[in-house]
């Protein structure tokens, strides 16, 4: 499904004449900064974001000149008010913000519960007193034990980590307190690189990276993941946006949000180096036990995605077919 063809949205599908808006909480990350520039080429929404550092990414500015930024603290919810004074209550609120690498909430567990439950955000959205809002919220594959295969959405949430913990407490709140929700649990998010490049290492292009030097690698052979490609995500958050400002019907979803292959990171560099044609002589296949990464992580969260394709039509692309297209978008730029 082509994210363009989701937006804009007629006047007829519109209340009125009123513009809808969306905001993008932690718009400045990486699923964020692919959201935001798919919004902003619909046109007919008004787009705004929230940022957590001292200044909003600059080439993100230039580069979409019609959306707004705002400084939020999600911890405390300080920011939030300027949002309601400035852009108004959001028809939806997309929540790409969290504290995402599984080692940093192990170190600190009380800022990774501050900052991956979203009080803050769900009590400002409460606050209007009305159900206009719909909250789109970003959970993880790793609410799941890992014990098994292809996990469904009522299977039940055992999470190894802190991480996966601080997530279903987020989950939990927002069933509890929010009357609309979509509650997307993703798997790894992959594709390319964002307008303002983000700090973190982003994974097709780590392993094309250390693939190309031609040295011995490492990879795990046996934890397995669904990788979905950035722009099916996307495509996800766009498909419930649209069907939001159409009709305002009453939304209590949790999905579970992948690629349709299971593949561990052995298969996932085997793939890098077949779309590159390198050598797999460097890969060398170890398990995860082989190394102290200071965080228990599970085994095999591979989800089961009959809900997303059957609910939303999106079917999304396969593992090699989304390493070719990473590769090809980053060999353009």
């Amino acid at each position: 499904m082509n994210a363009r063809a989701l937006l804009p949205l007629g006047r007829s599908e519109m209340e009125g004449d009123e513009r809808k808006r969306v905001l993008v909480v932690g718009g400045s990350g990486y699923l964020g900064q692919h959201l935001l520039a798919a919004l902003a080429s619909g046109g007919d929404v008004d787009v705004a974001f929230s940022h957590h550092r001292d200044a909003a990414p600059r080439q993100l500015l230039d580069a979409l000149p019609g959306i707004r930024a705002f400084r939020v603290d999600l911890r405390s919810g300080d920011g939030l008010e300027a949002v309601s004074a400035s852009f108004g209550q959001p028809h939806v609120i997309v929540n790409c913000a969290a504290i995402s690498v599984p080692r940093a909430c192990e170190t600190d567990p009380a800022a990774a519960m501050a900052t991956n439950v979203p009080s803050s955000l769900v009590n400002w959205s409460l606050s209007f007193g009305n159900d206009k809002s719909l909250l789109i919220h970003l959970s993880t594959d790793q609410v799941y034990e890992g014990v098994k295969s292809f996990y469904k959405e009522e299977d039940e949430t055992l999470p190894v980590n802190m991480y996966g913990k601080s997530k279903v407490a987020a989950e939990k709140f927002i069933t509890e307190k929010c009357s609309n929700y979509a509650i997307l649990r993703s798997s790894i998010i992959y594709g390319p690189q964002t307008i303002s490049p983000v700090d973190k290492s982003l994974p097709i292009q780590w392993m094309d990276d250390v693939l190309s030097q031609g040295q011995e690698v490492n990879f795990f052979n046996d934890e397995y993941r669904c990788p979905v490609y950035v722009k099916d995500m996307v495509d996800v958050i766009l498909s419930f946006t649209k069907s939001w400002l159409s009709d305002g019907k009453k939304v209590q979803v949790l999905m579970n949000i992948g690629g349709p292959d299971r593949v561990s990171r052995l298969q996932m560099a085997a793939s890098v180096a077949n779309v590159r044609g390198y050598s797999h002589s460097t890969i060398k296949s170890v398990p995860a036990s082989s190394v102290n990464r200071g965080v228990a992580s599970p085994p095999d969260i591979s989800m089961d995605i009959t809900k997303l394709t059957q609910m939303l039509g999106i079917q999304p692309i396969t593992f090699h077919d989304g390493v070719r297209a990473t590769l090809d978008a980053e060999a353009s730029t």
